[in-house]
């Protein structure tokens, strides 16, 4: 069954509603008034990608865009449920503007993403938030010139609730965060339904973008001077299986490949059960897709891959790896792992070490797991302890952070390129970059280098970054 794509009518009628709301922010600016906006994100790059796209929206309505909430006439919060810390620090931070609304009686709040497209949440808000205005759920970003127009209009709160009948939307107004790299939403949605995660109940199933519109976004960026482009799904290897049209992810970067130009290609999240081999081949074909694979392992237990629902084995996953370093030999591997899922024994745990140690990872993203409400992890038995939990982190991370470490230093005395992100935030006499493998580089060098690709020759290396002097 092919996506729905957002139809003509549907973005003749935002446009419309567009247009009252910027009407009436002229009027005010007129008397006097200010019309600031500031989007707050939680969470992943998919909603970095979905922020950028309500900061355009907002930037369309005639608002003027703020980075600080004191400063903002409308504030939106675009939220996370992965994790209950997520959560919970939206909650917090939301609670706090309550303090603005006393003093600024005409400050509109709304709530969109992750967390409020769960129904109990959204009740959540509406009881005890009685100063947010509105709510959206993630199938519903298109209709926020709808929303921000009845909340003036009407004077009336509207929560507006995932319907499970979403659209791919095209053609809304970006406002990019970076001059020089770019996320790229290809897909939407989740058709896996991991165990442990909440993603499919409050993405929906997946939506394919029409693979011309994503080629087309892609030239203009890099028409636009745009070094980086990021593609963006829950599973882009999933990617295509919804359109009438056969054009499947590796397709599909091929013909963004053929776009000339000097940048290069990221993508994530990839599932391993979907990866293919002519994916592979793609990336090693091609010079624009970097050489980097993100592939979320999350166990390197059988028993526990089986409980997660995550439909494949390490006996496949590790055959994965080993086509990938055959064709080549060079490529940087990262991957995500949960500990503590429930039911995980010592030796489920051990078996991941094992994984850890016989892949070799550049970079771990590693995670204690979180019980989500409405997932079936969340009523499985055993569930681990939290001191367990982070004494089985800690072992994780040492045995990483020394596998990391001996990687990094294979980097002395070679010259690698970099696209330089400008100062470090963690150093701010140096600057930072990323290698092609996503590689912290530290190095010292003028302002002007920011957006650039430069040459940097490493000089001494640890764990977490490369340090060299520019060529």
């Amino acid at each position: 069954m092919a996506s729905h794509i957002f139809t003509n009518e549907e973005n003749n009628e935002r446009l419309e509603y567009t247009l009252r709301v910027k009407e009436k922010n002229e009027a005010a600016k007129l008397l006097g008034a200010r019309r600031n906006a500031c989007v707050v994100t939680y969470g992943c790059q998919q909603n970095e990608a979905d922020s950028e796209r309500i900061a355009g929206m907002l930037e369309e309505m005639g608002y003027t865009l703020v980075k600080s909430e004191a400063d903002a006439d409308i504030i939106i919060v675009n939220t996370c449920a992965v994790r209950d810390h997520a959560e919970k620090r939206a909650l917090s931070i939301t609670g706090g503007y309550k303090h603005f609304k006393e003093k600024n009686r005409d400050l509109i709040i709304g709530i969109g993403g992750c967390m409020v497209s769960k129904s109990d949440m959204s009740e959540k808000i509406k009881h005890s938030y009685p100063y947010v205005d509105f709510v959206f759920g993630t199938e519903k970003i298109f209709d926020l010139p709808k929303i921000i127009c009845g909340v003036m209009e009407k004077g009336k709160r509207m929560f507006v609730s995932n319907t499970g009948d979403a659209t791919v939307p095209e053609g809304l107004p970006v406002h990019r965060e970076s001059g020089y790299k770019a996320w790229v939403s290809i897909m939407y949605g989740c058709n896996n339904f991991c165990t442990y995660c909440i993603v499919p109940y409050v993405r929906g199933r997946e939506r394919s973008r029409r693979p011309e519109e994503i080629v087309r976004e892609v030239r203009e960026l890099v028409a636009d001077g745009y070094k980086e482009i990021t593609l963006l799904g829950q599973n882009v290897n999933s990617y295509g299986k919804d359109l009438d049209e056969k054009c499947d992810f590796a397709t599909l970067l091929r013909r963004i490949s053929a776009v000339e130009g000097d940048y290069i290609i990221r993508f994530m999240s990839s599932h391993p059960k979907d990866a293919s081999k002519e994916l592979i081949d793609v990336m090693a074909e091609e010079k624009h897709i970097a050489k980097q694979f993100h592939l979320p392992l999350q166990s390197g237990s059988d028993t526990l891959l089986r409980a997660m629902n995550r439909r494949y084995d390490m006996a496949q996953y590790l055959s994965l790896i080993d086509y990938m370093r055959q064709k080549m030999p060079n490529i940087a591997i990262s991957t995500d792992i949960i500990v503590g899922f429930p039911g995980e024994t010592e030796a489920d745990f051990e078996q991941t070490l094992d994984a850890v140690k016989k892949v070799g990872y550049d970079m771990l993203f590693t995670f204690i797991y979180s019980k989500r409400t409405g997932t079936p992890a969340a009523v499985m038995e055993n569930q681990i302890d939290e001191k367990t939990k982070g004494e089985r982190l800690s072992r994780l991370l040492k045995v990483q952070e020394s596998i990391a470490e001996a990687k990094n230093r294979e980097y002395i005395g070679k010259t690698v390129r970099v696209l330089c992100e400008g100062a470090s935030k963690t150093n701010s006499e140096k600057l930072t970059g990323r290698t092609e493998g996503n590689k912290i580089v530290l190095f010292d060098g003028d302002a002007s280098l920011e957006g650039k690709f430069i040459n940097v020759k490493i000089s001494d290396a640890a764990a977490f970054a490369l340090y060299g002097d520019v060529e």
